[in-house]
């Protein structure tokens, strides 16, 4: 008879927990899942199960659900130390470092001998911004295991977050030692040693990594960013570019990419890479500040000011944001947002003097100069060598006649001068001083900080000769301004037989008579206002100039990048700036025997060129009005007129003690001066009146729109007294069109030497004086002799038809003798050196 069957026994939950775990391991993850879930259905507290289901769950990154499972087991077993290491591991993954870290100290309690748990509870305090305490962890760790890699490499990043970066270099070493191939360690050492300036060994450091592993993406950008601060553009860029071809879509060499190209002036191309970046993170504030820096470069304002604009809606708090964005308003001309921009900044970052400065040139433009001088003055003491700040100072001091200022600025800026300390600057050099060497000081820091690509212009284009020179004139001031105002009856008068005459303009178009007058003047007339630096100088070679003339200099507006790319065979500096532009990318200067002497070459970067007469232009064809009455002029009826329409900045303190004194020695005289800002009219008055003069004797003309009423009224003074050290020079040109004779002095350097180069070339040369007591002697025997006055201003009427100053033709034949010259010393391959033009009929 057969036996029943005997009944299976059911497995266990720890049977089925190890069945369970043996799928785990196989990677039988759904199955293993099932099982433990089974397991749990029955007894919801078991330990391993939940343990175990709870390290399938991390696996698979399903960490909300993981979570749960694990403080079970935490529950289950409170001092099971496999539990507690994996609910700090889970808590941390999940973002809840505050959290994660009470596990950890708990499985420090049950296991005080555990680097593993001193070492993750380093990272979790690393992850809270507690670098220090991270490091007693670190520290910890490698007391109870010295070799413990992950504690001695983290270590190190503790340090070099504190900024100790000796002891984080120290630690980097003893990791290496341990384990010679870490390429990690061996780039983050890179960066550390990059901190200390140890600049070799920092690439040594990086390129150690990379021949481990060529590819990794930290050594590359690294190493790339050192190359960047190294000025070592072209092979940052293979880093980069190198970097991408591993991890395309890696933001940082994106945008370090892009930074380098900004370096270089290729904003272009660093907008495309910002572009790539921005795909793949829409909103990052940093890229599309980067971005709105890219455009600023491109000139292209509208779009800069929109990416700030999304930059801050992204950081709304980010202090150089806004920054910027105030100076996209100013170059948009949009004044009192750019301060409203400006203002925000500083109201969370009150001391930071780039803002400042900057808030103080919108202040000058609106004509707020005692606001504007007070930004400038706060910049200057946060940061005294701020590139700017002391520069603006300078000249605003002297734009409003503050001379107990002026001179005790003057003892700075002439050590740092004269130390070749010099910070970059447009302006104080040619207005405080007569000393050449201190303007090449000036003008050399200026590039330094200014023209990365004047570092290292390329080579020189080749183009053809053809049978017409092709001549372009480069200027931001194509537009009612002193430059335009001189150069264009010249531009009218070239030999289009010989020369084709181009305008490149990168000023705003005014809508003037002068603006329309030179578009007509020129062949061909380019408004590059909108374009970048490159864009132009790729222009000027398309073209094929033979030779390209900077009508700037350091002014205002000025684009020595352009020049700097070497567009042109030749390259010449002429009218706009009475001194050198410190450039070697610039071959020649035009000038004359007087304003120039040749011993003032080594001072100058370009070669000097002298033409026989003056060098400065002037148009012969403006007309005068009718000359008003004085009344009508706010000038007394009888008396003697001293004048000088010369702007504030021109006005010296010696200068005007000389006019106060005159107006003492000469009953009924007044001093005619052009309307200025009002401190600086207030300042003059204070002035005055403090040398014992009647302020009421000091008269401001205000500004006409019409050029031939300004002309008609200089009839109505009796003599032009002159500036020093910085002369008259358009303005010169204007009294003297009118008929109004001129007084000056001459002065050590190029500014303080155009007066006297207008008056010989006027066949004025007895109005020249050598120093203030003779120009003061001459300018009262002139006040106070009637007939000689005359017969001055008879010879002066005589000579406008005929004299050199006035002669635009005979000038314009000069500079051209002047481009033929260049260019025969061009065409054999000689370097440009000095010569005289000679006087041609």
């Amino acid at each position: 008879m057969a036996k029943p069957p005997s009944p299976q026994s059911t497995p266990s939950a720890a049977q089925v927990v190890q069945q369970a775990l043996g799928l785990h391991r196989q990677g039988r993850l759904r199955e293993a899942d099932v099982l433990y879930q089974s397991v749990l259905a029955g007894k919801p507290d078991d330990f391993d199960a939940s343990y175990l289901l709870g390290m399938l769950k991390m696996q698979q990154g399903q960490l909300a659900q993981a979570l749960p499972l694990i403080e079970t087991a935490v529950r289950t077993k409170p001092h099971a130390p496999e539990a507690l290491a994996m609910l700090g591991a889970a808590l941390t993954a999940l973002g809840r470092p505050a959290e994660a870290l009470g596990a950890y100290e708990r499985l420090i309690g049950v296991r005080p001998r555990d680097p593993d748990a001193f070492y993750n509870r380093g990272v979790v305090l690393t992850n809270l911004g507690r670098h220090a305490d991270a490091l007693v962890s670190y520290d910890q760790a490698l007391a109870v295991r010295p070799d413990h890699t992950p504690s001695l490499f983290n270590k190190a990043n503790a340090l070099a977050a504190l900024q100790q970066f000796e002891r984080a270099r120290a630690a980097y070493d003893a990791l290496i030692a341990v384990v010679p191939n870490h390429v990690d360690a061996l780039t983050d050492r890179g960066n550390v040693l990059a901190r200390l300036s140890c600049r070799a060994e920092a690439l040594a450091s990086f390129e150690r990594a990379l021949a481990i592993n060529p590819g990794h993406v930290n050594a590359l950008n690294n190493r790339g960013n050192l190359l960047k601060d190294q000025g070592r553009y072209e092979e940052a860029l293979v880093m980069f570019d190198r970097a991408l071809a591993v991890d395309p879509h890696n933001i940082a060499a994106l945008s370090n990419r892009a930074n380098v190209l900004l370096e270089v002036e290729r904003p272009a191309e660093a907008v495309e890479s910002l572009d790539r970046a921005l795909a793949l993170a829409p909103g990052h504030a940093e890229l599309l500040f980067n971005r709105a820096c890219a455009l600023e470069q491109l000139h292209r304002f509208e779009e800069a000011l929109a990416e700030l604009d999304r930059s801050l809606a992204a950081k709304p708090d980010s202090v150089k944001a806004l920054n910027n964005r105030g100076n996209m308003l100013a170059a948009l001309k949009r004044p009192e947002e750019a301060i409203a921009s400006y203002d925000r900044a500083l109201a969370l970052e009150p001391d930071r003097a780039d803002t400042l400065h900057n808030r103080g040139n919108v202040l000058t433009g609106l004509g707020r100069h005692a606001e504007a001088i007070a930004d400038y003055q706060r910049a200057f003491a946060l940061e005294p060598n701020h590139p700017h700040a002391f520069d603006s100072l300078a000249f605003a001091q002297l734009s409003v006649c503050n001379w107990a200022e002026v001179a005790r600025l003057a003892p700075h800026a002439e050590e740092c001068l004269r130390t070749s300390a010099g910070r970059p600057t447009l302006v104080y050099p040619l207005y405080y001083f007569g000393n050449q060497a201190y303007q090449l000081a000036a003008a050399r820091a200026y590039l330094r900080a200014n023209e990365p690509m004047a570092r290292a212009p390329p080579a020189s284009p080749v183009v053809a000769a053809t049978d017409k020179l092709r001549i372009a004139y480069l200027s931001s001031d194509f537009r009612f301004h002193p430059v335009a105002t001189a150069l264009v009856d010249l531009i009218e008068r070239h030999d289009r037989t010989g020369f084709e005459i181009v305008g490149v303009s990168f000023g705003r178009d005014d809508a003037s008579d002068v603006r329309s007058r030179l578009v007509r003047a020129f062949d061909r007339f380019h408004d590059v206002a909108d374009e970048g630096d490159q864009a132009i100088a790729e222009l000027l070679r398309r073209l094929g100039v033979h030779i390209a003339v900077d009508l700037n200099g350091l002014t205002r507006g000025c684009r020595p990048g352009v020049l700097a790319r070497r567009p042109a065979p030749i390259q010449v500096a002429y009218l706009g700036y009475p001194g050198t532009t410190g450039a070697d990318y610039i071959d020649y200067i035009l000038a004359d025997a007087t304003v120039l002497p040749l011993d003032q070459q080594p001072f100058f970067a370009e070669t000097i060129v002298h033409l026989p007469d003056c060098y400065h232009p002037s148009d012969t064809t403006r007309a005068l009005s009718a000359t008003p009455h004085r009344t009508e002029l706010g000038l007394p009826a009888t008396g003697f007129v001293f004048c000088c329409f010369n702007q504030s900045h021109k006005i010296s303190a010696a200068n005007f003690a000389v006019w106060m004194r005159l107006l003492a020695r000469i009953d009924g005289s007044v001093l005619w001066l052009s309307h200025m800002n009002d401190c600086a009219m207030d300042n003059l008055r204070r002035a005055a009146a403090a040398q014992g003069i009647d302020p009421a004797r000091v008269i401001f003309a205000p500004r006409l729109d019409r050029i031939e009423d300004h002309l008609a009224r200089h009839r109505q003074a009796d003599l032009f007294l002159d500036t020093l050290p910085y002369n008259a020079h358009s303005t010169a040109i204007d009294a003297l069109w009118a008929g109004l004779p001129i007084v000056t002095c001459t002065g050590t350097a190029f500014p303080g030497r155009v007066g006297a180069s207008l008056l010989k070339a006027v066949g004025l040369a007895e109005l020249v004086t050598a120093n203030l007591q003779d120009y003061e002697a001459l300018a009262a025997a002139l006040a106070t002799d009637r007939t000689r006055l005359h017969a001055i201003r008879r010879i002066l009427q005589t000579n406008r038809a005929g004299a050199p100053l006035f002669d635009v033709d005979r000038l314009r034949r000069h500079v051209e003798v002047a481009y033929e010259a260049m260019w025969e010393i061009h065409a054999r391959g000689e370097r440009p050196r000095h010569f005289r033009v000679e006087a041609v009929q």
